[in-house]
Formats: C-alpha cells, sequence, structure tokens
C-alpha cells in the first residue's frame, strides 16, 4: 500500500480530539484509515448509517466527504492515516460501512 500523506498523532483514549468525537467528514478526495494500535474503538458512520468494531487486525476505512465519529471503547490507542487516493489494498479484516469488508 503506498504511504499516506498525512498522519494524526497515536490518541488515546484520554488524549482522543472532542473533535473526532463527534461528527466531522473527510475532505473531498481524502481517505482516512483509522488504524488501532490497542484496543477497541467504534466507528460510527452516519450517511450511510453504520458502526464497525475497529481492533488492530480490523481497521476502519472512511470515504471522502464521509460524516463519522468515533469512540474508544475503554482504554485503546489509535491513529489516523490519510490519502489522496482510495487506499488499496487495504489489511485483511478492514471496515467500512459497518461490518463489510473491503477487498
Amino acid at each position: 500500500m503506498a504511504a499516506p500523506y498525512r498522519s494524526t498523532p497515536v490518541f488515546d483514549q484520554d488524549t482522543l480530539p472532542a473533535a473526532l468525537r463527534a461528527r466531522h467528514n473527510t475532505k473531498a478526495g481524502v481517505w482516512g484509515v483509522i488504524r488501532v494500535i490497542e484496543g477497541e474503538i467504534e466507528l460510527t458512520c452516519l450517511e450511510p448509517e453504520s458502526t464497525a468494531l475497529l481492533t488492530p487486525e480490523r481497521p476502519g476505512l472512511v470515504l471522502p466527504e464521509q460524516p463519522h465519529f468515533v469512540t474508544p471503547l475503554g482504554a485503546a490507542k489509535m491513529q489516523v492515516d490519510f490519502y489522496d487516493h482510495a487506499p488499496r489494498p487495504l489489511p485483511s479484516g478492514s471496515s467500512t460501512e459497518g461490518d463489510r469488508d473491503i477487498a
């Protein structure tokens, strides 16, 4: 997989910004891959409505301009990688639009 053009710092359940816990969107032409380093994160997408449980083995994909938010489920660490193209292939077990796996 090509390298992301930008990555967030690693956040834990205490340092995860409020903006990521509330509804927000990726920009036009930007895909986000949420990578869980430890623990579990719930990804809620609002259009279309879905939820996915993200783990270190199961990252989440956020599509361009897709409204979403994340919720740490207990102790967790995560990072978001941003791409200017669809990141393919994603690691096995990746999730977008709820529990649908992508190839």
